[in-house]
């Protein structure tokens, strides 16, 4: 058996999880509820699983963290646009 299915299995599931969240977020133009702490820790942690994946050669991890780092830079710019236009 191939080691790698469940790498990407792992990413598959683990990259699927925050599209609920960015749907959510865009549908309603809001993210209040999303912590810009957690955000910004979680982006800082993807983006050095993508520092070693690359460093080990490992193709399911640097495919999962680096659509997981779009999604969740995505929900950022959201959290950060939608939260200044609040205001207005």
């Amino acid at each position: 058996m191939n080691v790698d299915i469940f790498g990407y299995l792992a990413a598959i599931l683990t990259t699927a999880a925050f599209l609920p969240q960015l749907i959510k977020t865009l549908k309603t133009k809001k993210a209040d509820d999303v912590s810009l702490t957690t955000l910004i820790m979680f982006i800082t942690g993807v983006f050095s699983w993508i520092i070693y994946g690359y460093k080990i050669k490992s193709v399911p991890i640097l495919i999962a963290n680096l659509i997981t780092l779009i999604l969740n830079l995505l929900i950022l710019i959201s959290k950060i646009y939608f939260s200044n236009n609040k205001s207005k």
